[in-house]
Order: C-alpha cells, then sequence, then structure tokens
C-alpha cells in the first residue's frame, strides 16, 4: 500500500538516496549526475520547509520505505505569488503505477490550500515519460527555455509546462 504524506526530516538519507539512484540512471533525469545534497542539508532544508508556509516536500511511501518525491515552493515575487514551482522524482522501479498522478493531485490540493493558482515545472525535452504524464494531468507546455540548465558542464534546454488551477485564466 502506498502512503503519500509531507517529508519529515528523518527522511533525508532516504530522499537523498532517492535522488542519487534517479541522477545515475541512464535517462538522464535529473540535473546532477553527482550527489543530490549531503543528508545533512537535505535535513535542513526539510526542517526549514515544515516551518514555510510557502513550501512542501511530500512523499510516497510503500513498505516503510520512499519512492518518490514531490517538492513544490511559491515564488516570492510579488507579482507571481499566485505561481508555484513543482519537482517530481520516482523511483524506477515504482514509475506508471500511478505514483506520479498521485503526487501531482496532492500538488494541486496543496496549491489550493496556500492560494496558488499556477503550478509550473521545468521538465527535459527527453523526457518523454514525465511530460507525457504532466500532459495527462492537464500541464500545458507554455515554452523551451533554451541552454536553462547546466548539467555536468553541458547547456541543455527545458521545457517549461504549467496547470491553472485557480480563478485565474
Amino acid at each position: 500500500m502506498i502512503t503519500i504524506r509531507p517529508a519529515e526530516p528523518g527522511d533525508s538519507l532516504s530522499l537523498v538516496e532517492l535522488a542519487s539512484e534517479i541522477g545515475r540512471e541512464d535517462g538522464s533525469w535529473l540535473l546532477t549526475t553527482e550527489e543530490w545534497r549531503s543528508v545533512a542539508d537535505e535535513r535542513r532544508y526539510l526542517r526549514a520547509v515544515r516551518r514555510h508556509p510557502d513550501a512542501a516536500v511530500f512523499v510516497a511511501e510503500e513498505g516503510g520505505q520512499i519512492v518518490a518525491r514531490l517538492s513544490l515552493s511559491r515564488d516570492t515575487h510579488p507579482a507571481s505569488r499566485h505561481v508555484g514551482d513543482l519537482g517530481l522524482m520516482v523511483a524506477s522501479n515504482h514509475r506508471r503505477r500511478g505514483l506520479g498522478k498521485a503526487l501531482l493531485d496532492q500538488a494541486v490540493v496543496w496549491a489550493e490550500s496556500v492560494g496558488i493558482d499556477k503550478l509550473e515545472l521545468h521538465v527535459f525535452p527527453w523526457n518523454t515519460p514525465a511530460i507525457a504524464l504532466y500532459e495527462s494531468f492537464g500541464f500545458e507546455r507554455e515554452g523551451v527555455r533554451k541552454r536553462q540548465y547546466l548539467r555536468d558542464g553541458v547547456p541543455v534546454d527545458a521545457i517549461l509546462m504549467a496547470l491553472w488551477i485557480g480563478a485565474l485564466p
């Protein structure tokens, strides 16, 4: 049985391991191919998120093992406080089982609870499984951010996708 819950500082090691595992995959799904961040940094980050009303991290857990992560944060600029950014990662052996959709459902619940009208994300153009998930959920492509990131020192593009969930058109 899968449980979705807010991440706790005690999840730090599992979350670092999940990100490191996904970062090493052949698919090049994450920005980093090295360690995500240290366990201590992850713990500090999760403690800060728990105290901050404009950010959240949720995990999907099965049998005591964390198998997916969703990170959310509100844009801090006054003109775009209605926008939230999200990041999603799912362990390879748990993909295509509905976890991504369940976590995106959680993202919408969280966004509505804090008054966010628009969720957006960046995804690599070659990550077709993630793009298909996001489009099936209702996200739309808003554009391509050319050379947006450096991945192992190499500039890579990112597709900007967004989902309107609130009152704004």
